[in-house]
């Protein structure tokens, strides 16, 4: 009988996203960059695990694999909704052109900037106006995407390993797990700092979608930054 994919499992997955016209705008391969001329020596490329029902992925693609066969392909047609969003009129946003000469910014069409933490694109430069496009770029268009399930990750090691890179942006390898399993409990040490609550609402999720009694994350002070304690 054919393994299917429920909600908390751990895949891996490769995927391609498409306009309705057929032009690539996203891909886990390498070579499927390089032909539809999207490649980027920045970008990663690779297949990518991902947890199911956690948002690690967009959200239409998060429901549409439930259900779905490990070991097949499939093709996911997405509304801008279950994507990258309608466009919302409130992240337009007017700044002021004395913000972009305070730091030496000519401002013009197509800009990408960094507004408190927002990244957006200016739209036009008008008399002392500048407006600033804060949706995404994909916002309020369907897209298609083609998913291969190539895997379900079982260890419980692994799934851990994968959940706390996934959300913290962290290589795999900069995670320690060690688990017992026959105790139903894990350890998790990473190299940052972050208040004791939030660490235990980690431990806690991740004791839900492993199935372990008890999970523990130690943080690491980054080297030669002073504790605030």
């Amino acid at each position: 009988m054919a393994e299917t994919i429920q909600v908390h499992d751990f895949v891996e997955v490769d995927y391609t996203g498409k306009l309705p016209d057929g032009s690539v705008f996203d891909t886990t391969s390498a070579d499927v960059a390089k032909q539809s001329g999207v490649f980027s020596e920045k970008s990663s490329y690779g297949s990518l695990v991902i947890c199911v029902g956690e948002r690690q992925i967009l959200p239409g693609i998060d429901a549409q694999l439930v259900g779905k066969e490990v070991g097949k392909s499939y093709v996911m047609n997405l509304s801008a909704e279950q994507a990258f969003g309608k466009r919302d009129i409130k992240k337009m946003k007017i700044v002021p052109i004395n913000n972009f000469r305070e730091h030496n910014l000519l401002p013009q069409p197509g800009l990408q900037v960094d507004v408190d933490g927002e990244i957006g694109f200016v739209t036009s430069v008008s008399g002392g106006r500048v407006i600033v496009n804060f949706n995404h770029p994909l916002a309020g268009k369907d897209v298609v995407y083609s998913v291969s399930v190539k895997r379900k990750i079982t260890d419980v090691k692994e799934k851990i390993e994968y959940y706390i890179s996934s959300t913290f942006r962290l290589k795999r390898e900069a995670v320690h797990v060690s688990v017992n399993v026959g105790d139903g409990k894990a350890t998790v040490d990473v190299p940052f700092m972050l208040p004791a609550q939030f660490f235990e609402a980690m431990s806690k999720r991740l004791q839900d979608i492993v199935g372990l009694k008890e999970v523990v994350i130690v943080g690491k002070q980054p080297v030669g930054q002073k504790g605030t304690g």
